[in-house]
């Protein structure tokens, strides 16, 4: 089997390029004798003790029994204590297969942790069950061949999702037979988010705090993230002096040393769009100037683990704004702006017809000028709704700017917008 530790050994000194680590294959991969993972989305960590199995994460919930199943192939222990890092449906909506499980060996029913957040998490995408489902299939569309979506069946949030029946808010301590386990909360992907310190095997489990990729502190459909505390956290991991490191999605990391290295890369790379945005805003900036200001060195996006293949600093920065500075974005015209049909509207009729703005996107994004090829050719669609031509080559071109692009929030939208004018393309067969 893989040596999941040598893959990413490699993978952070520059040696493997050109494979994915972020995998789903649910399998379970034993990292020593008592610490297994397996490899879903998310992943589920496992800890065996004397009094049965400790659990981070329990996927979503088209993974969930194929995780369970994994686990029982390495261990029919019962599970002991299950501990959410958050309430991303992909870390908690496998958990009634858990539960499942335990009814169907007869076990105890288990602690289930989590940092008290999660509750009104939980209540929150009740509340916005259908925006949740429209955003998350317009950001992921179907994975795993095309057999699984990120969304729960029925619900955004699965509705047999096993709620925790223990919280903390800023600490937890808690044993199970040899095994201290060390809950610490703090702010990053979400607000309610958990990593976790094992003395004994000086293991840290970190939830989305990394995912081998440039961290998710950005996402432009996704409630507020935390970039800055998110930093914070990462610094603390880094001075465990831990020597295994088992995030919730890519690799596992052995090595004190190389442990440390990369979430202060990691934490650098965040506190870096961090300043250079407060700076900006600081002196009075305007949110468009500072999204074309900010940067982060090549060499550091280049890294494996900090590739900006989910998410991208610019949207990012976008984010400490909203966080710091509200939603006004310093465009007086934007304070109170007619509807962007009426702007198209009005500028179709200045450019001389919808045909004119299409032309001049196509020649804009044929030399790669795809933000005004893309800000022109909604113009036109917006002026002219039922206008195949133009829907035509919204397809074009917004296919075209989905495979310059490198992060998947980004080509998940304009694949979203090319299927959008399909889709009317071919109603009008």
């Amino acid at each position: 089997m893989t040596d999941l530790f040598t893959l990413s050994e490699k993978a952070i000194n520059g040696e493997i390029t050109d494979r994915p680590f972020n995998r789903i294959s649910l399998k379970l991969f034993e990292l020593t004798d008592e610490i297994a993972m397996v490899e879903s989305f998310s992943h589920s960590i496992i800890f065996k003790t004397e009094e049965g199995l400790v659990v981070f994460d329990t996927s979503n919930e088209q993974c969930g029994k194929a995780v369970v199943d994994a686990i029982r192939g390495w261990s029919g222990d019962r599970f002991n204590t299950m501990v959410y890092t958050h309430g991303h449906i992909d870390h908690v909506g496998g958990s009634s297969a858990f539960l499942d499980d335990i009814n169907a060996h007869g076990h105890p029913e288990p602690r289930v942790i989590a940092q008290e957040n999660i509750l009104k998490r939980f209540e929150r995408y009740e509340l916005t069950d259908g925006y949740n489902t429209v955003i998350n299939e317009r950001q992921f569309g179907k994975l795993h061949n095309g057999q699984m979506t990120v969304i729960g069946k029925t619900s955004f949030l699965p509705k047999n999702t096993v709620r925790p029946n223990i919280t903390y808010s800023d600490r937890l301590a808690f044993r199970v037979g040899s095994l201290d386990v060390i809950l610490h909360y703090g702010k990053g992907e979400t607000d309610d988010h958990t990593w976790a310190w094992i003395p004994k095997h000086k293991a840290i489990c970190a939830g989305d705090f990394f995912i081998w990729n440039f961290p998710n502190a950005g996402n432009p459909q996704k409630v507020q993230r935390y970039p800055l505390e998110w930093a914070q956290s990462l610094r603390t991991m880094a001075g465990m002096g831990a020597e295994y490191f088992l995030p919730a999605h890519g690799l596992p990391i052995r090595g004190k040393d190389r442990i440390r290295m990369v979430l202060l890369d990691a934490a650098e790379a965040l506190e870096s769009v961090v300043t250079q945005t407060l700076d900006l805003m600081n002196s009075g900036a305007v949110l468009s100037d500072i999204i074309h200001s900010v940067s982060v060195p090549t060499e550091t996006l280049s890294k494996a683990y900090l590739r900006p293949l989910y998410d991208e600093p610019e949207f990012v920065v976008r984010n400490i704004w909203r966080l710091y500075g509200g939603w006004y974005d310093g465009n007086p015209a934007n304070l109170k702006p007619a509807s962007d049909r009426a702007i198209a509207a009005e500028v179709a009729n200045l450019s001389g017809g919808s045909d004119k703005l299409v032309t001049r996107a196509e020649q804009l994004a044929e030399s790669g000028d795809f933000r005004l090829a893309c800000f022109l050719i909604e113009a036109a669609v917006m002026a002219e709704p039922d206008n195949n031509l133009i829907h035509e080559a919204r397809v074009d071109i917004y296919t075209k700017r989905r495979k310059t692009e490198t992060s998947l929030m980004a080509k998940a939208i304009y694949r979203h917008a090319a299927i959008d004018s399909k889709a009317h393309l071919e109603k009008k067969v």
